[in-house]
Formats: structure tokens, C-alpha cells, sequence
């Protein structure tokens, strides 16, 4: 029995019987609701979008573009970057530095109608650039910069200032860095430099008493030592004596300060290689970014859309006036019931 009443009660047939029986308030409400969305909706400001599409660079240090060795060609200058560095540029298109900016600069809070004296001033129209200003990854892992805005000039001056402050923003992110980087490496580098002379030096005084190449010299320095003790040439034998007793006496330190001098040669062409690379990086730049599209004027607005805002409130209204009808049907029947 309840099944039966179950299917009665939500038969097509009693539906369509129910819509012909309330009909008029039902015409009337939506009709009422339609003509007052079309007002509503005229007096909302119009708005015109303005958006820019990028790829984010898969880097841009000029060390690792430019300079260094990269056989796997991942450092590529012209290489698109991944979801990684899309993410990364989302969340510095939604920091402080660039929100900052942009306010500032197009004095938002007049531009949003904000009166300086209201409460939460700063905060209302941090709001209204969040809602108005959007920023998204797309399926391309390209960036999607959207502005909303009532002048349509302006929205594509604020979209495309954006992308212009990102490079800004994450240059001076990575210079800083590189700029303390440069600090202690430049240090080691001086210092290297300044070890290297001392030991330039002291090999030099070494030379000036008669060493220049150890290894052939004290060979030579030994043949003709014999020849002179066999010849019994003792005047020559005891001028190489005394030769002898120099290269004893510095030969340790001479090919100590050689070996040295050659190793630290070495390591200081690739400290000034490095030197060189952490320079550029804090002090040149490359753009951060690709740019696919540049935002532009809109000649036609994207809100608000009239038509489906009284399509919308057309058809909850409707929908609202059946569930209405039905509640008050059934409170009279409830009613009826218990008298």
C-alpha cells in the first residue's frame, strides 16, 4: 500500500496536474523574479577581463645557462620549465611583493571605491584584488594570469605589470642570495690569491740563491762534484761543496713550494671559475618566464553575464515557489488530519 501511494503521489501525470492547477503563482513568481534579476543585474558594475598565459623558465641563473657545463641539456636558456617551477611562480605571483605593487601603483583603494576613512580599509580591498585578480596553473603547466576590472585599460595595464614585476620579484630573490654567496666566495678566493703570493715569494728568494730546476741541477751539481774529487780538483770540489750545502739546505722547500704552487693553481682556476659564475648570478639576470600571451584591451565585457543571472534566478525561484506550494499543501493536510 505504501509503495502504491509512494508511485501516486510521484506519478508524471499528477505533476503536470499540479503545475496546470498552481500555474498563476507560479508564472507570477517567476515572472517577478526574472524582472527583478534583470534589475539587479543591470545595476552591476560590468567587467572587463584581461588575462596573460606563460611558461615559467626552467631556470634563470645565468651561471647554469650560460656558464656552466650541461651535457644533460636540463639547463637549457630556452627551456621550458615543469610543474615545479609553475608552482613556484604561483606562489610568487600571490605574495606581498607583487599584491604591494600593484596596489600602489594603481591606487586600488580609490580605483575600488574604497572611502581612506572606513574600518578594514586595507583589508577590503585586499579582498576585492584577490577576487578580481586570479592566478592559475593550466593543464599546459603554463601560468594563467586573469584581471577583472571595471575600466578595461586598466585590467590589462595591471595584468601585464604583473608579469613584469614577477621577473622583479624573483631576481631580487635570487640575488640576494647569490649576493652572500659572492661575499664568502670572493673571500676565499682573495685569500687563496694572497696564500699563493707568499708562496710565489718565498720560492723566489729560494731561486735567487742559485735553485731554479732542483731535479736537473742537483744532478749536474752531483756528476761534476765526483769528476772534481776524482780529478783531485780541490778549489772546484769545494765550490760545489758549497753548492751542495745550498741544495741541501732549500731543495726540501723547493719542491715542497713547487708541488704546492702547482696544486693550489689548480684549485684557485677553479675557485675563480666558480667566482665568476656566483658574480654573474648576483649581479645579471635573466627573465623568469615565457610569454605567450600579452594581455590587451577587451572590447567586449565578461561580467556580469545578464542572461543567466535572470536565467538562474528565474529558474530557483520557480523551484522555490513548487517546493513553497507543496510545504503549505501539506501543513493543510497535516492540519485537516488532526482536526
Amino acid at each position: 500500500m505504501q509503495d502504491k501511494e509512494y508511485q501516486r503521489n510521484f506519478d508524471s501525470t499528477n505533476l503536470i496536474f499540479f503545475l496546470l492547477k498552481y500555474r498563476t503563482p507560479l508564472i507570477a513568481i517567476s515572472v517577478a523574479a526574472a524582472l527583478l534579476s534583470a534589475v539587479v543585474s543591470l545595476m552591476i558594475q560590468e567587467k572587463y577581463l584581461s588575462t596573460v598565459i606563460l611558461f615559467p623558465a626552467a631556470t634563470n641563473s645565468i651561471s647554469k645557462s650560460l656558464m656552466a657545463e650541461d651535457f644533460s641539456g636540463k639547463q637549457d636558456i630556452n627551456a621550458f620549465g615543469e610543474e615545479e617551477e609553475a608552482e613556484q611562480l604561483l606562489q610568487i605571483l600571490n605574495s606581498d611583493d607583487i599584491s604591494g605593487y600593484i596596489r600602489e601603483k594603481y591606487n586600488l583603494r580609490n580605483h575600488y571605491g574604497f572611502d581612506a576613512d572606513e574600518q578594514y580599509v586595507l583589508t577590503n580591498t585586499v579582498k576585492e584584488y584577490q577576487d578580481l585578480v586570479t592566478f592559475k596553473r593550466t593543464e599546459f603547466n603554463s601560468v594563467r594570469i586573469d584581471v577583472l576590472d571595471h575600466n578595461k585599460d586598466t585590467a590589462a595595464l595591471i595584468a601585464n605589470d604583473i608579469a613584469d614585476r614577477l621577473d622583479w620579484v624573483r631576481t631580487r630573490m635570487q640575488q640576494e642570495r647569490a649576493q652572500q654567496g659572492l661575499g664568502i666566495i670572493e673571500q676565499e678566493y682573495h685569500q687563496m690569491q694572497d696564500y699563493m703570493k707568499s708562496m710565489e715569494d718565498s720560492l723566489t728568494a729560494i731561486r735567487k740563491k742559485g735553485l731554479t730546476d732542483f731535479e736537473v741541477e742537483v744532478e749536474q751539481l752531483t756528476k761534476a762534484y765526483y769528476e772534481a774529487v776524482a780529478s783531485g780538483n780541490n778549489r772546484v770540489k769545494d765550490e760545489l761543496q758549497k753548492k751542495i750545502d745550498i741544495f741541501s739546505e732549500y731543495g726540501s722547500a723547493y719542491m715542497s713550494l713547487t708541488e704546492n704552487l702547482e696544486f693550489e693553481r689548480e684549485q684557485l682556476s677553479l675557485l675563480r671559475a666558480k667566482y665568476q659564475e656566483t658574480k654573474a648570478d648576483a649581479e645579471e639576470s635573466l627573465t623568469t618566464k615565457f610569454v605567450v600571451n600579452e594581455a590587451y584591451a577587451s572590447e567586449k565585457k565578461a561580467y556580469p553575464i545578464r542572461w543567466l543571472i535572470v536565467l538562474v534566478s528565474t529558474f530557483s525561484a520557480f523551484l522555490l515557489g513548487i517546493l513553497g506550494i507543496i510545504a503549505i499543501e501539506n501543513f493543510k493536510k497535516f492540519k485537516a488530519t488532526e482536526q
